[in-house]
Order: C-alpha cells, then sequence, then structure tokens
C-alpha cells in the first residue's frame, strides 16, 4: 500500500483530522497587536501587515484559505507547509503558499540553520530561498523529512486497506467468493474459460442470480469466519489510531465512544490545548520571526485570536462577556466589539456595569439620588 500526503487523504478519518485542525486554524481572526506600557495590547490596524495577516496575503487567496491551505500542508507534507515572502522596498508585500504538487520543498538542516530549495524539474533547475524569504510552518513529525503522514504510513496504510476491503465487499453484493469445482482432469484453458463464463454471468452486479452449472462441476460459497466478524472492530480500532496520530479528540472524527466519561466540552477544551493551540503558536511565531524585524518584535505581537471558537455559542459567549465586564476586565463598549461586532456608545468605554454597580450613578441600585454616601 501506498501512503502519500494525496492518498491519505482519501481516508475519511484522514482527512476529517485534517480539515478539524487546518479548518480550525483558518477560521480564526489573526491580529497583528501593539504592545502597551502597562502589559496590555490593542489591534495595530494602521501597521502594514495587519491587512496582509487579517484580510488577503495576495490579490487572489482570501486569508482564511490561505491559512487553512498552509496548516493542512504542514499535517500532512515532508517538512511542513511553506509560503514565499514577496517584499517591495523591503517590506512584506505579499504571501505566496507554495503548492507542494508544484513545488517540491527539501530543508538542509546540516549546519543549524535550515536552508531551503525547491527540486529540480524537467522545466526548471533547482533554486535556493533563502531562509528569510520564506514561511515555513513545521511539520509536528519527530522525522521532518518524513512527516507526520511518513510516520505513520502503516496505521494509515490499514484505514486505506479495510476501506478497500469494505468496498470490494459490498461491490460484490455482501457476498464473500466461493469455490468452482471441476471433476476430472482439466487443462489450464478449460479452467480460465470456465471461471470467465462464471464471472460472465454471476459476476459484479449480476451476482445473486439463477446459476447454470454443467454435469460435472459444482459450487461451494464460502462464509464468513471469525475473522471477517471482526471487520467492524478493526475500522474502529483504524480511526482511533489516527485520532492518536493527529493527537484529535475521537468525537471530532465523528466517532463517538459511549464509555466516554467525559463532556463534549472538555473534549472540545483537549483538542484546542493539545492538538489545536501548538499549531497556532508555531504559526505565529514563525510570522513573527520572519515578518517583524528585530525591533518590531519588541513592539508587535502576532496573535490568534481563540475567542472565535465561543461565537458558535451565544449563550456562552453572552454570559463570558458579561462576566469579564462585571470583572472590569472589559468595559461594555469592548465586550460588544468582541462578542457580537456592534458599535461603541457614549459613555460604555467607563469599566463598570452600569446594571449593577450601586457605586455609579446611573445604577439600578442608585436611581433616583445623586450617589451621595452621606444622603443615602
Amino acid at each position: 500500500m501506498t501512503v502519500t500526503p494525496h492518498t491519505a487523504m482519501t481516508c475519511a478519518p484522514v482527512a476529517c483530522a485534517v480539515r478539524s485542525i487546518s479548518e480550525a486554524a483558518g477560521s480564526l481572526p489573526l491580529h497583528i497587536y501593539k504592545r502597551l506600557p502597562d502589559g496590555g495590547k490593542e489591534k495595530a490596524t494602521d501597521h502594514p501587515l495587519y491587512s496582509l495577516l487579517h484580510d488577503a496575503p495576495n490579490n487572489f487567496a482570501p486569508a482564511a484559505l490561505f491559512r487553512t491551505q498552509l496548516m493542512a500542508d504542514a499535517l500532512l507534507q515532508p517538512y511542513g507547509g511553506f509560503a514565499q515572502i514577496v517584499r517591495v522596498d523591503g517590506k512584506p508585500y505579499e504571501l505566496l503558499r507554495l503548492d507542494p504538487r508544484l513545488s517540491s520543498i527539501v530543508v538542509d538542516y546540516s549546519n543549524f540553520e535550515p536552508a531551503y530549495a525547491i527540486k529540480a524539474d524537467g522545466k526548471n533547475p533547482a533554486r535556493e530561498i533563502p531562509a528569510a524569504e520564506i514561511i515555513h510552518i513545521p511539520t509536528p513529525a519527530y522525522d521532518p523529512s518524513r512527516g507526520l503522514v511518513g510516520e505513520g504510513r502503516d496505521v494509515i496504510a490499514l484505514a486505506l486497506v479495510l476501506e478497500r476491503h469494505a468496498s470490494r465487499l459490498f461491490g460484490n453484493a455482501a457476498r464473500p467468493s466461493g469455490v468452482l469445482s471441476l471433476k476430472g482432469t482439466m487443462t489450464e484453458d478449460t479452467l480460465k474459460n470456465a471461471k470467465a463464463a462464471w464471472q460472465a454471468s454471476q459476476g459484479g452486479d449480476k451476482s445473486g442470480g439463477t446459476a447454470v452449472l454443467p454435469a460435472d462441476a459444482s459450487w461451494q460459497a464460502l462464509t464468513f469466519n471469525s475473522v471477517d466478524s471482526q471487520f467492524l472492530e478493526m475500522r474502529t480500532y483504524a480511526v482511533a489510531e489516527i485520532a492518536r496520530l493527529f493527537r484529535v479528540p475521537l468525537h471530532m472524527l465523528m466517532q463517538v465512544d459511549r464509555a466516554q466519561p467525559r463532556s463534549i466540552e472538555s473534549i472540545g477544551q483537549e483538542f484546542l490545548s493539545q492538538a489545536l493551540l501548538p499549531r497556532l503558536k508555531s504559526f505565529e511565531q514563525e510570522l513573527e520571526l520572519k515578518l517583524l524585524t528585530p525591533e518590531e518584535r519588541s513592539q508587535y505581537a502576532i496573535e490568534f485570536n481563540i475567542d472565535g471558537f465561543a461565537r458558535a455559542d451565544l449563550l456562552a459567549r453572552a454570559q463570558a462577556l458579561s462576566a469579564t465586564v462585571s470583572a472590569r476586565i472589559l468595559n461594555p463598549n469592548e465586550a460588544r466589539q468582541i462578542g457580537f461586532g456592534l458599535p461603541a456608545y457614549e459613555g460604555g468605554d467607563v469599566f463598570e456595569n452600569f446594571n449593577t454597580s450601586s457605586a455609579h450613578a446611573g445604577g439600578a441600585l442608585n436611581a433616583g439620588n445623586d450617589n451621595n454616601q452621606e444622603a443615602a
């Protein structure tokens, strides 16, 4: 069984695991923030990189698609995913994903600092790329030259073999093969002709019909054995092995273990902390290293906004924002913008909850007074 990044994606559990991570990375907002003297940060919307990272890295691919494809490359391809930085006057102007189908990248680690080159093909010679001009999202594999698919080849091959076996089995009307016996001494040509005649009348969509055998022939159908009866369990095991390979919770591969004692929410948090966050952090730090100058790295940070995961649950989002406003972590205008994309309103920049704070003159507990403690 030949397993490549492209054949691996024909395996449904692998495709589901890769899409779970890559599409999550593509759907999360990516911002560049300016570090503030008090230790906080704010969006640097006036920085030239902001639109490049948040909106579109070039004039033909939106940012979400670019990040999704680059993360998928990192999970599937040897060495990981790559994008070339196009600079104008020394500043990043656009980012171009290097499609592994068109540009095969090799990385040389022999001199500690990685050296990048595009392999030669029939039309173009080999071409080196300076490390400063390429974004490299590394594979999580221990051996980068093999990639995660190469290291998990046997696991993926098992799932592919089981899928193909199921396809052949049900393509034959879910009936196992049998033995056609001919009496007497038969030549090789006679056996070939008998087999061809049987398959022509009983093979494929003609199976299950009435068979007519000559007097000196007999047919014995084979029945399922104990190995066949464990086929479903083997497929379940193969899916679990792929989940382990990509560190994705089993329910993310659309297979729910009934014996799972934890809630879906806790498993979702496990996916975020173990499968997604390590990949996002690697993505963020590579962008900071290659797109920001050494001086800018002390002033700016490039980060994914993982709060986007809460958008799917309106109640959870509203409750979380209400708690942050009450705790004076966010003011109402910040909560409106983060959670619902609503515009600011006058007076909403105050770090108080107007509905519950008795310290505020307009609070519900102080309606009708002038907030004078002596008068109260």
